[in-house]
């Protein structure tokens, strides 16, 4: 088939596949086109304002993202409602950190303003009583577009101590093929393996799954006791060999649904640059196989590994129909972060099917956008429709979201009257329940009359949701200063060295874009 006619018909696929009503989650993954980034800027691949999706990047890299229009501006008189699924997931941060790193821009398509904000910590209260959920809702003046609002909603449940946590029994799926022979690869897996070995308590378990031509049981499900014995397996792993994905995850799921039981964690974690190019199955039948075991308990993780190949659409999809999480590890200090530091939300998950459902006060707001989430997206009407999947939440986990919102003339006349926006309500599922539960949060008063007295957390946020933002190309962010960014999360960044971090990346985008001013 010709290229062009190829983008066409692509195009009209994301045309049908984006726009949000009746549409849940798992629909918007399945038709999404899976493109491949090159290095260029921001601004090169960013969507019009009034397309409904992007076209396809040209393949000249090994790299594969799923390209999704930005979320437009709703008119609040014609829908108050914004729905969407909880994301917990970093992958996307972490990847455009390595690329930063190393001197290029990230590929607009895998930049996820969602996963960057996650990323970071923010300060919660204690979690209300009779729900999981502890609520965050703030605004304030943007110092970026004259004239709107930021408005920060944030979700978060309390953390587990090693001795509060479920046992856990895990399946290690390592992906040996020959695209993984590299030390940031295969050598970075197994010193992220031995890290969450060195990690887990005494009640739990490690199986060892190994494909690459073939799939093999290179360890039978191993009680902690004998961590020397596990330590020892993982060091022998070797790569060689095309990729079967699909055989690796049904033997996995074979020893995992062995030790499935009530009382404990059964999750299957995946590591892997995701270039599966050999199998019996139709990428499809996997995702179908994934979901049907997630309904059945047993959990699935990705983590992703290199540069060069890496599938970064792949990971992410088998993560959400795995109800489990998605990370790329770029460093050592990475992998500590995942399966040491938040080892008991990477594993436990206290809240599934987890959806957010901001109301907005039609007297005070205009219309609103919302910063990234895209693939989050869910219905208004199937919010209450306990049969759509969503979001899963870990134990201490937290999940923001940032909106750019244009106030009212009554809006803008009580804006120093503490009056609120709107309000939040979460709906979830128990861990292994099927009926959902709903609460409803207030925002409690208006927004902060500047931007600088507002929350340190909300003008961090915003900084790095901005800089997501730019970095996609967002229609709305297109003139915003990467100067000015930088300075919004330097003064937001207090002695916290992530923050810290972020404000040295965004000085890295500014010298390799040479973006440093609006434009």
């Amino acid at each position: 088939m010709p290229k062009p006619l190829l983008h066409v018909l692509l195009g009209l696929s994301l045309l049908a596949g984006c726009k949000k009503a009746e549409l849940a989650p798992s629909y918007l993954a399945d038709r999404a086109a899976v493109v491949a980034g090159s290095a260029a800027t921001p601004t090169q691949q960013a969507a019009k304002p009034d397309e409904k999706r992007a076209e396809p990047v040209d393949q000249t890299s090994g790299e594969a993202f799923r390209q999704l229009a930005n979320n437009p501006w709703v008119d609040a008189t014609k829908d108050h409602l914004s729905t969407f699924a909880a994301d917990v997931d970093t992958a996307s941060y972490t990847l455009a950190r390595r690329m930063l790193r190393e001197g290029g821009m990230p590929v607009a398509a895998g930049v996820r303003p969602e996963e960057f904000v996650n990323y970071f910590t923010y300060t919660f209260p204690a979690p209300s009583a009779g729900t999981p959920f502890a609520v965050v809702m703030d605004a304030a003046p943007s110092p970026l577009s004259p004239g709107r609002h930021i408005l920060r909603v944030g979700v978060s449940t309390k953390a587990k101590s090693l001795a509060e946590r479920k046992p856990a029994h895990l399946v290690f799926l390592v992906d040996v093929s020959g695209s993984m022979n590299a030390p940031d690869k295969l050598g970075l897996a197994k010193q992220a393996l031995r890290i969450l070995t060195n990690n887990l308590g005494e009640h739990d378990t490690v199986a060892l799954v190994t494909y690459a031509g073939s799939s093999r049981v290179i360890l039978q499900p191993t009680g902690i006791g004998a961590r020397d014995r596990i330590l020892a397996a993982i060091d022998d792993l070797q790569s060689g060999g095309s990729t079967a994905m699909a055989s690796g995850i049904d033997l996995a799921y074979q020893q995992a649904m062995a030790g499935l039981t009530p009382d404990a964690i059964s999750r299957v974690i995946v590591l892997s640059d995701g270039d599966a190019n050999v199998g019996a199955h139709t990428h499809d039948e996997i995702v179908s196989l994934i979901a049907g075991r997630a309904k059945e308990g047993v959990t699935l993780s990705t983590i992703g590994f290199g540069m060069g190949n890496y599938k970064d659409a792949r990971m992410e999809q088998l993560a959400d129909r795995g109800n489990g999480n998605n990370f790329y590890i770029d460093s050592e200090l990475a992998a500590k972060r995942v399966f040491q530091e938040q080892l008991g939300s990477t594993l436990e998950v206290v809240a599934k099917d987890v959806k957010l459902q901001v109301d907005f006060d039609r007297a005070m707001v205009s219309r609103y956008r919302l910063v990234g989430y895209e693939n989050r997206d869910v219905a208004d009407n199937a919010f209450r429709d306990d049969r759509v999947d969503a979001g899963e939440v870990g134990a201490g986990h937290q999940v923001t979201a940032l909106y750019e919102v244009e106030l009212t003339a009554v809006g803008k006349d009580a804006a120093d009257q503490h009056v609120p926006l709107g309000a939040v309500r979460i709906r979830h599922k128990e861990p292994r329940g099927e009926t959902a539960t709903e609460a409803a949060f207030p925002m409690i008063g208006g927004p902060a009359k500047t931007f600088a007295s507002a929350s340190d957390d909300l003008r961090f946020a915003f900084a790095v949701a901005a800089f997501a933002d730019v970095l996609r190309g967002g229609t709305d962010a297109e003139h915003w200063s990467l100067a000015e960014i930088r300075d919004l999360a330097k003064a937001a960044a207090g002695d916290d060295p992530d923050r810290a971090e972020l404000v040295g990346l965004i000085e890295a985008a500014m010298k390799t874009s040479g973006r440093t001013a609006s434009r």
